[in-house]
């Protein structure tokens, strides 16, 4: 793994900070619980600092895991540059899912990023996130889904479990939730 880790993760690491060495094991140890159950887990990124942690974490015991990134098409083309090296110099198992409709597309639509909280922005949301990473569930058809979700993200997340389980019986997992 040449690529490197996030600065926090560098500057504030087990050596140095007892409270990090605890969080960071405690991830440890929830990964190992939901790996050793697993029959077909993946693991959903977006590449920022926290979210390559889990990455880090997850690769160091199953560096086999489908790593699902839905890519709007909204990246600068540094984090591209980023992506493709990470992906390169982790071996990672990357499977990037896209909307049915290109930013591109959508901007000569006229239709670019709507504002916040409005109606038109949930639809955008479903669109270019939730639509190609129900499309990645159904065609990878997961047991086990480990997300990097973290409590200080929202309210929604503030409520969140470690462990939780959906209608359809497969394992969401947040092993950076306490982060």
């Amino acid at each position: 793994m040449n690529a490197p880790l996030p600065d926090f993760m560098n500057r504030t690491n087990s050596q140095n900070s007892p409270r990090f060495a605890e969080i960071e094991m405690r991830s440890r140890r929830v990964i190992n619980l939901g790996l050793g159950g697993a029959t077909r887990p993946i693991v959903a990124t977006n590449f920022r600092p926290g979210a390559v942690v889990l990455l880090h974490l997850l690769q160091q015991r199953r560096p086999d895991i489908p790593v699902v990134w839905i890519d709007t098409g909204y990246n600068t083309a540094a984090t591209y540059r980023y992506i493709d090296r990470l992906a390169s110099d982790w071996n990672l198992d990357l499977r990037v899912y896209s909307s049915q409709i290109t930013a591109a597309h959508r901007a000569a639509r006229g239709k670019g990023i709507p504002k916040a909280r409005s109606e038109r922005f949930a639809r955008f949301v479903d669109e270019v996130k939730i639509e190609p990473f129900q499309r990645a569930l159904d065609e990878l058809k997961p047991d086990t889904w480990f997300t990097g979700i973290r409590r200080e993200q929202s309210d929604f997340r503030a409520r969140s479990q470690t462990f939780s389980q959906g209608s359809t019986g497969r394992l969401k997992i947040a092993p950076m939730l306490d982060w």
